[in-house]
């Protein structure tokens, strides 16, 4: 059997015992120990590790710009999509989908296979990269839902003092981040030529350990955290399909326009704007709803985030393995790009589908809904 196939098998098994794990979970507050666990201690001592061992140059520098360019992009794409696939325009559903759609969770979806399939480079490669995705979901994507909730509530003149306290907060919580630290950690030892070897044995060895843990706690970690759910899968799983194949045509694109890279390199492009989405937005919206009075109306939808955050991982999941066991193929851009056009089919389809059937049913009016919401999105 192929190495790369029974790789994945074993992947998909610790997933599915994970899923297994779900009735011995006694509450939410158990699987977020277990996140916990992954974001503060055992990803932090993976991501110092890989950077440890590679030597980092200055041409890597694109990596954060390239992932927040993604970002932006499908941010602005996504707000004058969304109308088409069942999010209607400035409700909290459509607010919703906007912040989750274009934010990025690599530690948890992307990294442990990077690290498995393509090596530590990749691994380090994608922990730069996820800088710039950070800057996103943490500071711009928090002022994006506070303008939301300005705009939403009737009452802002006494809110602009809380604001700034947030956004102090915020900064402060960014420098407080493991992760964070540990890549400033890195790098600064980087400048000076410190390696992980000049390290004493107790501290390499303690982070070695740790860094093992990465692949298959984060496997289990997505068994335990997926939810099938009918009430709105269709929905979710639309807006799902448009983004990887968003994220497919933006790799693709990359590797056309960027100088010859390695095959390693070229699929590290590939899925890491597959990663799942990422639970900042979430706690960003999270924070607006509780700020939020009972008597206004809804800025977001919390239940319609969980459960597309839900699909999201073993979404990603499928498509990351899927790249990964088919090797170099997906190095080329024109498999990317071709791969990007068959996921966009459905939300597509879905789209004329639903203009099709408005037309049949009242055309005068189709005709002056999709003025309005061409003038709505500029």
């Amino acid at each position: 059997m192929n190495p790369a196939l029974q790789k994945t098998l074993s992947f998909l098994l610790l997933i599915v015992a994970g899923y297994f794990l779900q009735k011995k979970i006694a509450g939410k507050q158990d699987l977020k120990g277990v996140k916990v666990l992954i974001l503060s201690v055992v990803l932090p001592a993976t991501i110092f590790v890989a950077l440890l061992k590679i030597e980092i140059s200055a041409g890597l520098i694109f990596l954060p710009i390239l992932a927040l360019a993604f970002n932006l992009v499908l941010f602005y794409i996504a707000q004058t999509v969304l109308p088409f696939l069942g999010y209607e325009k400035d409700t909290n559903e459509w607010r919703t989908a906007a912040m989750l759609i274009p934010s990025l969770a690599p530690g948890l979806s992307c990294m442990p296979f990077a690290l498995e399939y393509l090596g530590e480079d990749a691994l380090a490669n994608s922990a730069l990269a996820d800088i710039g995705n950070k800057v996103f979901v943490l500071i711009i994507l928090y002022l994006v839902a506070m303008n939301w909730y300005y705009r939403a509530c009737s009452d802002r003149t006494s809110s602009t003092p809380n604001r700034k306290g947030k956004l102090k907060n915020l900064g402060l919580s960014l420098l407080r981040e493991p992760v964070n630290l540990v890549i400033v950690a890195a790098i600064l030892m980087l400048s000076f030529d410190l390696n992980l070897s000049m390290l004493p044995d107790f501290l390499s060895g303690t982070a070695v350990r740790l860094a093992g843990l990465m692949t298959p706690v984060v496997l289990l970690f997505i068994g335990m955290a997926v939810r099938f759910e009918k009430k709105q899968t269709l929905m979710i799983l639309r807006v799902l399909g448009f983004r990887a194949g968003i994220g497919l045509l933006f790799s693709g694109l990359a590797l056309l326009i960027l100088p010859p890279i390695s095959a390693a390199m070229a699929l590290l492009l590939v899925i890491f704007p597959q990663s799942a989405v990422s639970f900042w937005p979430f706690a960003h919206m999270s924070a607006i709803e509780s700020l939020r009075e009972e008597d206004e109306k809804k800025v977001f939808n919390i239940d319609l985030a969980l459960n597309t955050l839900a699909y999201s991982l073993p979404f990603s999941t499928v498509i990351i393995l899927g790249v990964l066991s088919f090797g170099e193929t997906f190095a080329s851009p024109w498999w990317v790009l071709s791969l990007g056009l068959v996921f966009l089919t459905i939300p597509a389809l879905y789209s004329i589908r639903k203009a099709v059937t408005l037309m049949s049913r009242d055309p005068k009016k189709h005709r002056s809904s999709m003025k309005e919401s061409v003038a709505a999105n500029g």
